[in-house]
């Protein structure tokens, strides 16, 4: 088990009409990931309004902020528990044995073209053996095609302009591995946290972008920019890419400067909380999915 300790401050300054935004920063709670604490201040008399999706558990902030500036802040210690296996004993799950919730993460989406990769992932990967192995491959395959270059993309960058440009952040690493699952019949889906473990030569802390793929009734962790340790990553949210979870959706004029996240491993004599490292095991944070109704 791991504890962790994040915290993260948004700054705005909304123009005459004021904005409505939906924010996606607060921790999942699930199975394996459970709120020890959490805060949440806001500098206007706003009421926020928090829902949070049924079947991923991705919880959503809902506010209407009056013209001028805003400050969000939210922090919250979290204890997460993995789920660890051997990669060499984890196979792929037939499409006609994928739950109903899981369907979703096989078709192509607005930033993993996955039916434009169809022959890229044959030609590449098709003749491995299926299985845990063959999605680690993936991950290796982009890490070697695709450089890690701070603002060298945009928010409408695809799976398809990035492996064109072969440079992106983290985001980019990701959807372009999901994209090349899929293309495989292999569910992949886009996961939120925060970068623990980076170098800081990459920069200041921030949001990070991984890929959660579903083999043998899990959603595994695998990171494929490198750039982080997937041990000491939180959950924030998860849907087929970036689409679904940015951390701020604005409807409205408003300026920010970049986001002030800070992350950290607590340890304590006495107590189980391991320090996040690289391991080589298969590492999940989601409880097994059955073939019938969905848990995570």
């Amino acid at each position: 088990m791991v504890r962790i300790q994040f915290a993260i401050d948004l700054h705005y300054e909304l123009n005459y009409s004021g904005a409505d935004f939906v924010f996606n920063i607060h921790a999942a709670q699930t199975a394996s990931q459970a709120i020890v604490s959490e805060k949440l201040l806001i500098s206007q008399p706003a009421t926020p309004n928090i829902q949070t999706d049924p079947l991923t558990h991705s919880r959503f902030l809902r506010l209407n902020a009056a013209p001028g500036p805003l400050h969000l802040s939210y922090s919250a210690t979290l204890d997460i528990d993995h789920h660890v296996a051997n990669p060499d004993t984890i196979g792929e799950t037939p499409v006609a044995e994928l739950p109903l919730s899981v369907l979703t993460y096989i078709y192509p989406s607005r930033y993993c073209q996955s039916d434009r990769l169809a022959m890229l992932a044959i030609s590449e990967f098709g003749a491995l053996p299926k299985g845990y192995r063959r999605v680690e491959a993936i991950q290796a395959w982009v890490r070697r095609t695709v450089t890690f270059r701070g603002a060298s993309s945009s928010s409408t960058t695809s799976a398809i302009d990035t492996l064109t440009d072969r440079v992106g952040v983290c985001r980019d690493f990701a959807h372009l591995m999901i994209a090349i699952c899929r293309a495989l019949n292999i569910p992949a889906r886009f996961t939120t946290g925060i970068d623990f473990g980076a170098d800081p030569a990459l920069g200041p802390t921030d949001f990070h972008a991984y890929v959660e793929v579903y083999l043998d009734q899990r959603w595994y962790i695998f990171d494929p920019s490198g750039t982080a340790i997937p041990m000491g990553f939180i959950r924030i949210g998860t849907g087929r890419d970036a689409a679904d979870v940015s951390f701020a959706t604005i409807f409205g004029g408003a300026v920010s400067p970049p986001p002030l996240i800070s992350v950290m491993a607590l340890t304590e004599p006495g107590q189980a909380w391991e320090t996040p490292r690289h391991r080589p095991e298969a590492l999940s944070t989601d409880a097994m999915v059955d073939s019938g109704r969905p848990t995570i």
